[in-house]
């Protein structure tokens, strides 16, 4: 049967199963828009307040549920608002289409109202992206579309859709299957590749699994828990990797890299077998790569060939899914009679001095908020059982470090681009997808700010999200680096001219409140938790409070920063800022 462009466009989102679309309407897309109420039974539609919200929301509803996130925006200034995100996922493999509208075919090029060259703007940020020409191509696109974006290693998507093609009429005949020449993912491990690395497992007498969020995509949290008990290797886990392994397991060391923990670092260093599976050596994980695991023989397991020895040269490369290569190697060990427990004692007898010697600190005070204490106490209070959301910087430091992560795909952050303002509208999707569970998005003030007028669209469909602010007046992050490397020049990083947070949630109908002592923040934060709707919580924290332990730039992971330096300029002792103080 015939149908317009705009109806194709909705029927193919359901042949996919798609349950929502996270969007902004405009003239380029006025038509598809114009199609939706035929379509709302069977597909949401969540209006945002800016296309960046949009495709961070669809990148939440994918790190949740492991499944595509989709937005719709419209062309020009719709579609280039829409960059920042899809880098956003580029860089943390998240499958999320990103559908733009566009000036009709015969404008493209001729500077029409509201055009942008959207696909070579994103070419470098996507796994792929189209051009659509013709109306009678639209379904195969879109089948092409999720097929890449869920397939190998999972990425962002771009569909650019002309205004004539989406009023045009083509006959809707939606494709079974995909074949596209030259993409064929490897998903199995090479069983000779499979055999070395078992042989490297058997020798080894210092072992580390290093995870990334590559397990999280791939759904192995079984196999590789099961992996991990197996043959009792102590397991570290990047940023993205966080709940693929139960963070209150004993053999879990915590987060590696700049902000890891001082014996996951410590182990990493000393290892002689470092087999990392999802994970791909970002700069931030290994530090001067001269010195990151120097005395390890290294297996890396990776569906994409390219970030194999792309950044680390390793000596047993397998190309495959996470899962489907563990299930590999737990054959082979199944075959293998060792008492890996007694193999492993010395080893762990090692990293528990380590653990003791330099646990995960902070000085505790009575009189001031600390941040680390405020996700203590959230911990305490969930139990790990809600999905937390962060924005980016100290805070997100402090949510991965002491908040014990023990399910997979609860853990949702920018860890590649590291894009301030993504929590919270990322929040937004992950609600929608879980509309039942706990949902906490953990912010800083600058972050928040960032895409603070999604609050409208949590009020609009009554979302029920938590958002924590550690509000300590500064870019957090940059003011820690000007404190210990730039005299403590605190250039343009105070923030503390800022709205008050519980007046802008009330503003949008939103419950606020506002903590500034220790002892009430229990209180509070139990009262926001068991509150049915949308709340904020601005906590006042420690104002120069920072993240520890911390690898200077170019350093050596070994190389930790584990405390509070002496604060110094002109060879006299400085005072800590005092906290924001705000009326009670």
């Amino acid at each position: 049967m015939k149908l317009k462009g705009a109806d194709i466009f909705w029927e193919s989102l359901i042949r996919e199963g798609v349950g929502v679309v996270f969007g902004l309407p405009g003239g380029a897309v006025i038509n598809i828009y114009d199609a939706y109420p035929k379509y709302k039974d069977k597909i949401k539609h969540v209006l945002v307040r800016h296309e960046q919200a949009a495709v961070h929301a669809a990148d939440g509803y994918a790190r949740s549920t492991g499944k595509p996130g989709v937005a719709l925006v419209t062309s020009g200034p719709g579609a280039t608002n829409t960059i920042t995100g899809i880098a956003t996922a580029y860089m943390d493999s998240s499958p999320v289409i990103v559908f733009t509208g566009q000036v009709p075919t015969a404008l493209i090029g001729n500077d029409a109202f509201q055009e942008a060259d959207v696909v070579g703007i994103t070419r470098p940020c996507t796994k792929h992206n189209y051009l659509v020409k013709s109306t009678s191509d639209l379904a195969r696109v879109i089948k092409e579309a999720f097929y890449i974006a869920s397939t190998g290693r999972p990425g962002p998507i771009l569909i650019d859709m002309p205004k004539d093609v989406i009023v045009g009429e083509a006959e809707f005949v939606y494709p079974e299957k995909v074949s596209r020449r030259g993409y064929h993912p490897n998903i199995k491990g090479h069983p000779a590749q499979v055999k070395k690395a078992v042989e490297a497992m058997i020798r080894a007498e210092k072992p580390v699994i290093y995870g990334g969020g590559g397990l999280n995509w791939s759904g192995a949290f079984e196999e590789f828990r099961k992996f991990a008990e197996i043959t009792n290797m102590p397991v570290t886990l990047t940023l993205m990797g966080l709940g693929a392994f139960p963070g209150d397991h004993p053999l879990f060391l915590g987060m590696l890299g700049m902000h890891g923990t001082y014996v996951a670092n410590m182990a990493v260093t000393e290892c002689d077998l470092l087999i990392a599976i999802g994970a791909r050596f970002d700069d931030r994980v290994t530090g001067k790569v001269e010195d990151f695991a120097p005395n390890a023989v290294k297996i890396h397991i990776d569906i994409d060939p390219a970030s194999i020895s792309k950044n680390v040269v390793v000596d047993i490369p397998i190309v495959g899914d996470a899962k489907v290569v563990l299930n590999q190697i737990l054959e082979q060990l199944s075959k293998v009679d060792i008492d890996w427990h007694k193999k492993h004692a010395k080893w762990h007898e090692k990293l528990r001095k380590w653990k003791e010697e330099h646990p995960l600190t902070y000085e505790k005070s009575d009189e001031v908020i600390k941040p680390q204490f405020v996700i203590e106490t959230l911990y305490e209070l969930t139990q790990g059982k809600a999905y937390i959301c962060t924005e980016v910087g100290q805070h997100q430091m402090w949510a991965a470090l002491f908040y014990k992560h023990k399910y997979p795909r609860h853990f949702i952050t920018s860890g590649g681009l590291g894009t301030m303002g993504f929590g919270f509208p990322a929040a937004i999707g992950v609600q929608v997808a879980h509309p039942e569970d706990l949902v906490i998005d953990i912010a800083g003030d600058g972050s928040f700010q960032m895409c603070i007028q999604e609050l409208a669209t949590v009020a609009h469909y009554n979302l029920p999200i938590k958002v924590i602010i550690i509000n300590n007046g500064f870019l957090g992050m940059v003011r820690q680096w000007q404190q210990l490397f730039f005299d403590r020049v605190y250039s343009e990083t105070d923030i503390s001219c800022q709205p008050d947070f519980v007046k802008v949630a009330e503003a949008y109908g939103l419950k606020g409140i506002r903590v500034q002592k220790p002892s009430e923040l229990k209180k509070v934060l139990k009262e926001a938790l068991d509150y049915k709707g949308a709340v904020i919580v601005d906590v006042i924290v420690d104002r120069e409070e920072n993240v520890f332990p911390m690898v200077p730039a170019g350093a050596s992971v070994r190389d930790m920063i584990l405390d509070e330096p002496k604060t110094e300029k002109n060879g006299e002792t400085l005072k800590r800022l005092r906290p924001l103080n705000f009326p009670s």
